[in-house]
């Protein structure tokens, strides 16, 4: 029987450091997410976040809305973003703070996490596999790093399967559509 790779589990109130929104290229990151549909909008530090699926500061997710603080983890609001790519149509319609999704595709959604980091400025690729390590996602390898690298076929497939990346695993920047 195969276990899930990664799997989302509630973070600890004070994880180790990672990239916060404050501190990140928030126009580079504003950009990217709009050429799939998403608009960023911030809150007030202090207020809770519409559609915290976790709370806290965790990214909130509201149809093609993300919900963001300066406290937010730039992973998790990556991590939300890449849930409404990867989500059917019929899903992403009636989308409210549980983005839902079967353990296929989690996986797809941290890959493609790990692969749009690449295309943000002070962020990329390694610090996303880190910050995402910090926050306590788990992998069956022991790393993101090491999942990405020796044990994520099957999510870049679904990935291509669904049109979200090519055959090269570029971002085709399009959602799923079926």
């Amino acid at each position: 029987m195969k276990l899930p790779s990664p799997s989302h589990t509630r973070p600890a109130p004070d994880p180790a450091p990672v990239l916060r929104w404050s501190d990140s290229h928030q126009q580079a990151i504003r950009s990217l997410l709009a050429r799939f549909g998403l608009e960023i909008r911030d809150c007030p530090l202090g207020s809770p976040i519409p559609g915290s699926y976790w709370g806290e500061s965790e990214a909130g997710l509201i149809g093609s809305r993300l919900h963001v603080r300066s406290d937010t983890p730039v992973h998790s609001l990556l991590h939300e973003a890449c849930h409404f790519v990867c989500m059917d149509p019929m899903r992403r319609l009636a989308l409210h703070t549980d983005a839902g999704g079967d353990d296929a595709e989690e996986d797809a959604v941290c890959y493609l996490q790990i692969l749009i980091a690449a295309g943000i400025p002070a962020l990329g690729q390694e610090r996303m596999m880190a910050d995402m390590d910090a926050w306590g996602y788990t992998f069956r390898l022991g790393s993101a790093g090491t999942w990405f690298e020796q044990d994520a076929v099957e999510a870049l497939d679904w990935l291509r399967l669904h049109g979200i990346t090519d055959e090269a695993a570029r971002p085709t920047w399009s959602v799923r559509r079926g």
